[in-house]
């Protein structure tokens, strides 16, 4: 495995950055819990999309921890320990899970198909959506409040439509940024798949 170079840890920290940026949008609160809807989940996809899964988790995981230490980089301003007890806890713990799962199933997609990628890259951000964030999500309503996983799960399904719109968005600006950088992530497969071979 090749260590990461100057360039990698760049792109790490510009998209944690892209990441904080989705949050400084005022979010707005429709569930019943107050867990607010953001563009963080479009820049979290993004990520994964983009970096793939070491270094879109890397990001993610970065501004989770940043946000977790005292930054106030979460959605409506929010920061540090305590927002792990409230509402929003599984989507936040959710975040760097999402971008790992859905960058490795990006790796697929951009190393087996030549056509119709932005198709398949918003079917991983959707299947990533609804088994990760989505999942984690309830679970966190459903454990930091009086709720039950029924109505977290109801309370939940607001954020699908615009999921979907985030998703077809975040997979559109991934196809076009692997056509303008194809090194970004395709190359650094290839080069992975000869040593393989070689080894």
């Amino acid at each position: 495995r090749r260590r990461w170079n100057a360039t990698d840890l760049g792109l790490i920290a510009v998209f944690a950055a892209l990441v904080a940026g989705a949050a400084l949008v005022p979010g707005l609160a429709v569930n019943g819990f107050g867990v607010p809807i953001t563009f963080q989940t479009l820049a979290v996809m993004l990520t994964g999309l983009v970096l793939g899964p070491g270094r879109g988790f890397a990001a993610v995981g970065l501004y989770t921890l940043l946000g977790l230490a005292g930054l106030p980089i979460f959605s409506q301003g929010r920061s540090g320990l305590g927002i792990l007890a409230g509402p929003s806890a599984g989507y936040i713990i959710a975040f760097p899970i999402a971008a790992l799962v859905v960058g490795w199933l990006a790796t697929l997609v951009i190393r087996r198909t030549t056509k119709v990628r932005a198709l398949w890259l918003f079917l991983a951000a959707m299947a990533t959506s609804v088994l990760v964030v989505h999942s984690l999500g309830v679970a966190g309503i459903a454990l930091n409040t009086k709720a039950t996983l029924a109505q977290a799960f109801v309370s939940d399904l607001v954020f699908y439509p615009g999921d979907i719109v985030k998703n077809i968005l975040a997979a559109i600006i991934a196809v076009a940024l692997h056509r303008a950088f194809p090194d970004i992530l395709v190359r650094r497969v290839r080069r992975s798949t000869v040593q393989t071979t070689e080894a």
